[in-house]
């Protein structure tokens, strides 16, 4: 039985370079204590209608987009509810690709799956030729973009290029930990759904999760008789149109601040803000060749998230430990019981910058003795 610990608040702050949540601006967080208002109310209308089609235009997308009260968990699961009667083909390369087949499981569906090694990415050549040897035809096709457990980025745009060949087969992209760091095209690659949480790149308190739905995967909901309540993409996006709110009560302070940030991100550019992430991202990955090994294989390594491997042998939960204390940076350890120790990982995502990164590395190299 896990027993209370009480929360004091008298805790040091520390900046995060883990996998997310991330850094958020300050005066995003201020945001965060206008008074209340209702949710039925013309200001709800004004702020939900402000966020979607900031949202839209930021991501360059002319599909439709909910904003929900959420993790982005919510979405990996609504998808495969909402969109796969019997069949789906669930890429799998790491913890939240298993994850992935494992919620589809839970629900009933039947699934194949078509499993790398952690560290290695899946390619568009296999999943073409599965696609072409299988006797099922799938229903849906799902990738995670960044494998933020192994440090994998996966090339979902020319999977998507492959999945578009099967005009009965769609194609959904789990990027809770990329989307807003990592540009992609969302309409120009036929994804039909692709989701993500606010708290990862978009660099934002947690609470909020964002989903882009395809005409396609859409009219395939309403077909269905088994559609998620919460998520459904009907629900959501008939409402949107009929009163521009949320069907359920939204998490209305996270909203205020999310309005905020989002004209940030708009002010920055989505190319500029990718940009900035691969210039962190390459130089993570110059000094973790220098002194240790990257994990993920060669030509696939994310833009958001650095999984390194543990070649010298260092103590990594104590490293870690040591420089939270020192300096009050917090990185991560390798993900789950198979990578703790085997690697360590590096968030350089939301308003971080090269030179931010570089202090995290060079206390790390302090501490380790590197």
């Amino acid at each position: 039985m896990t027993e209370k610990r009480e929360y004091t608040g008298d805790y040091p702050d520390k900046t995060l370079y883990i996998p997310g949540p991330t850094e958020v601006r300050e005066d995003v967080i201020d945001e965060m204590a206008q008074p209340m208002f209702g949710h039925r109310m013309d200001r709800m209308t004004d702020l939900y209608t402000t966020v979607v089609e900031d949202t839209k235009e930021f991501l360059g997308t002319e599909n439709e987009l909910i904003v929900l009260t959420a993790s982005g968990t919510e979405f990996m699961e609504a998808a495969i509810q909402n969109l796969v009667e019997n069949d789906v083909l669930v890429t799998t390369c790491g913890s939240f690709s298993e994850r992935q087949a494992n919620v589809a499981e839970r629900l009933g569906k039947d699934v194949d799956t078509l499993e790398y090694e952690w560290g290695n990415a899946v390619k568009p050549e296999d999943v073409r030729e599965h696609l072409e040897e299988s006797e099922t035809t799938y229903d849906v096709v799902t990738c995670v973009m960044n494998e933020s457990s192994t440090g994998v980025r996966n090339p979902i745009e020319e999977i998507g290029d492959v999945v578009s060949e099967y005009p009965e087969t769609l194609f959904v992209v789990d990027a809770v930990s990329a989307l807003g760091g990592d540009l992609v095209e969302i309409d120009d690659h036929d994804i039909d759904v692709i989701f993500t949480s606010i708290q990862k790149a978009f660099a934002m308190p947690p609470g909020l999760a964002v989903c882009v739905v395809s005409d396609d995967a859409y009219e395939r909901e309403v077909e269905s008789d088994s559609a998620s309540w919460y998520g459904g993409f009907q629900r959501s996006l008939d409402y949107y149109d009929r009163k521009g709110q949320t069907h359920s009560t939204p998490a209305i302070p996270v909203m205020l601040a999310y309005r905020k940030q989002m004209k940030h991100m708009l002010d920055e550019g989505h190319e500029a803000r990718s940009e900035r992430h691969r210039e962190m991202a390459e130089y993570t990955r110059e000094w973790a060749n220098e002194h240790f090994d990257m994990f993920p294989e060669a030509g696939y390594e994310s833009q958001t998230v650095s999984c390194i491997e543990n070649t010298q042998g260092i103590d990594v939960a104590a490293t870690i430990e040591e420089v939270s204390e020192q300096y009050d940076f917090v990185f991560s350890n390798g993900y789950g019981s198979a990578l703790g120790e085997q690697t360590f990982r590096i968030g350089h995502m939301g308003e971080h910058d090269v030179e931010s990164i570089r202090a995290l590395t060079d206390a790390i190299e302090d501490v380790a003795d590197l």
